[in-house]
């Protein structure tokens, strides 16, 4: 497994952040390795933003400045985890060919000045990149500080992830012939009757760019596909170099918090492990749950192995409308949820802070200030903090008895446009029916539609608004054999295409759920309500005037719930209460204060390693209990 290439070089939790000696002069790379011995740093990611600087004119590559800082971090017993270069094209090559930059759906250009602005399916960009890539693998490949390659930064994270130029047109109906084979089929799953859109050829499809009125509903889902596609394909392709040339390097990239722009689950298995870059807004005071879904994505992303934290924020970051300081303390309860929650490394954005560009108010491990400032020294404390625990590098996460299901093609489609309301949310719902357990420091894995559920107690399915068949028969067989279902308002309405299940909402769930539903009843307030009619189910809670608004059908070995809306959070909290004391499900320790959130991870010897997170008082204990016995 190449991931144990990783954990040769890294041998207790990875600390530090992203690299960028090329803003700097010799004297301050002299500092630099003082200040990371100092401050603990084991790890660091190289070269994100330095393709210009590498390959400074097409095919003339300059390494001397990059070797020199390999070789230094390497004697200062630094591991790196080296970027592939290709996020940002260097000038040259865009004046060169301008075709590789991205046009949006009304058509406009966007240009160089910033990053990321190359179309995901221009074959001149993904040339030049597999170019970079293979001259950076032939080169460093065995050099001691290498680690881990680092392809792309933040893949999708800007709005050239959709791209509506001719060449991405032309990619558009090649993937809608390898995925339909004929035209008739296309026309079938895309219901072209509709509107006289019937399509003769697949050279009449495009796109879904600006258009008089709602466009294909199908078609646009299908975009989505094919945009997450693109982008893979781009990862792929530099990923196939660095396993030729380097098979026993590790590879992996940094996902944005998450957003429903990438198939992350479609994503995560052509990984060596998962990365994440988290930046919870001090100003938000639901930053903490919200960053623990996010984690629990990550963590079920492979299964619940554990992932790498490669960018947060020590303090500020610069993109924010009001950008707010980290209070002391807060660092570190960050940095610790995401060990808690099984990250095997602390990495930061960015280790000096810039003196230009666009993020020189962005926070770093050595600020502005030096190292003669708090943030410094609560990096170092943290730094010898995390190396104390050598053991919870690679500690398994403890497998939770919940679980909340994430389908990115069916968010991709809940959120349409000509639906009944164009409020509905679906990381807004995620994150209400995750609440109530986070609040209950009650362990959660995030899974996808086809994941194992054996084992599971509870699965809660916020708004599965699109499902195949298949799906719907795998989650009733879940229930059927013992499990919990909560499946929230808006389920089950479509197939994969966007087409209605016939036979009354929610077709393939209504045996399960022992319900039909008459109609949908969306308020001017923006909440959700349902004419539900029960076939089975019992009503437990109701709207005002009656209806049932919560509902309870046992079948077979296990209990279905519906949400015919979405409780204020104190009832959801009530009902998830509830609804878990039925079928066992408790928090990770026992008798915690209300507010304070404790997550387990499992070392190599069995040990379970309790982190225990006070947000109120910013604090965090360890707590280990022996292994359990066989």
């Amino acid at each position: 497994m190449r991931l144990g290439h990783f954990y040769d070089r890294v041998t207790s939790l990875g600390y530090g952040g992203d690299y960028n000696p090329e803003q700097w002069g010799a004297d301050v790379h002299a500092e630099d390795t003082g200040l990371m011995r100092e401050a603990g740093v084991n790890l660091v990611t190289l070269g994100i933003f330095s393709w210009a600087r590498t390959e400074p004119a097409p095919g003339t590559y300059d390494f001397t400045w990059l070797d020199g800082h390999m070789d230094r971090l390497a004697e200062a017993g630094v591991a790196v985890s080296l970027a592939t270069m290709t996020a940002s094209p260097p000038p040259w090559l865009t004046r060169l060919h301008p075709e590789i930059l991205p046009v949006l759906e009304d058509g406009t250009r966007l240009y160089p000045g910033s990053r990321q602005h190359w179309c995901p399916s221009s074959p001149v960009y993904r040339r030049h990149a597999v170019r970079l890539t293979e001259r950076l693998a032939t080169r460093y490949g065995t050099h001691p500080a290498l680690a881990l390659w680092h392809i792309g930064n933040e893949y999708g994270c800007h709005i050239s992830r959709h791209c509506h130029c001719e060449v991405s047109a032309a990619a558009f109906r090649a993937w809608l012939r390898t995925r339909y084979g004929t035209v008739e089929a296309l026309d079938e799953a895309w219901s072209t009757d509709f509107w006289s859109q019937r399509y003769g050829t697949f050279e009449e499809v495009h796109t879904p760019r600006t258009a008089p009125s709602f466009r294909n509903p199908a078609q646009q889902l299908d975009y989505w596909r094919f945009s997450s596609d693109e982008l893979l394909a781009c990862c792929l392709a530099e990923k196939e170099v660095l396993t030729r040339v380097t098979p026993d390097v590790p590879v992996t990239t940094n996902f944005v918090p998450v957003a429903k722009t990438l198939d992350l689950f479609a994503w995560a298995p052509h990984l060596d492990v998962v990365a994440y870059d988290s930046y919870p807004d001090p100003h938000d005071p639901d930053a903490l749950q919200r960053t623990a879904f996010s984690y629990d994505v990550m963590r079920g992303l492979k299964g619940g192995r554990p992932w790498l934290l490669l960018e947060q924020a020590p303090g500020a970051v610069n993109w924010r409308e009001r950008n707010g300081r980290k209070p002391p303390g807060r660092m570190r309860l960050d940095s610790w949820q995401a060990v808690a929650h099984g990250a095997d490394s602390v990495l930061f954005f960015q280790w000096r802070q810039s003196r230009g560009g666009a993020e020189k108010f962005h926070s770093a491990m050595v600020p502005h200030g030096g190292r003669a400032t708090r943030i410094f020294r609560e990096v170092a404390e943290l730094g010898a903090e995390l190396a104390g625990h050598p053991e919870l590098l690679g500690a398994a996460p403890e497998r939770a008895d919940a679980a909340l299901l994430l389908d990115w093609p069916s968010w991709w489609a809940l959120e349409l446009d000509a639906h009944p309301s164009a409020d509905l949310r679906l990381l807004d719902a995620a994150l209400a029916h995750h609440k109530p357990l986070y609040d209950a420091s009650v362990a959660c894995d995030v899974v996808p539609v086809d994941a194992e559920l054996t084992g599971y107690r509870l699965l809660l399915v916020p708004n599965l608004y699109s499902v195949t068949n298949e799906t719907a028969q795998r989650l009733g067989a879940y229930v059927r054999q013992g499990g919990t279902l909560v499946m929230s308002y808006f389920s089950g309405i479509t197939d994969e295409h966007d087409r209605v299940h016939l036979g009354g909402y929610p077709a393939p769930f209504r045996e399960l759920l022992g319900l039909r539903v008459e109609e949908f009843d969306p308020r001017p307030d923006g909440t959700w309500a349902e004419e539900v009619h029960l076939e089975g189910a019992e009503p437990v809670t109701s709207f005002p005037g009656g209806g049932p608004a919560v509902t309870r059908h046992p079948y077979g070995e296990g209990t279905a719930w519906y949400l015919a809306t979405r409780p204020p959070p104190e009832e959801m909290r009530d009902l998830v209460d509830r609804v878990r004391a039925e079928c066992g499900v408790s928090p990770t320790l026992p008798d915690l204060p209300e507010g304070v959130q404790a997550r387990t991870r499992v070392t190599a010897s069995g040990t379970r390693v309790h982190v225990v997170l006070d947000p109120q008082n910013l604090s965090v204990t360890l707590r280990k209990t022996p292994p359990r016995p066989p």
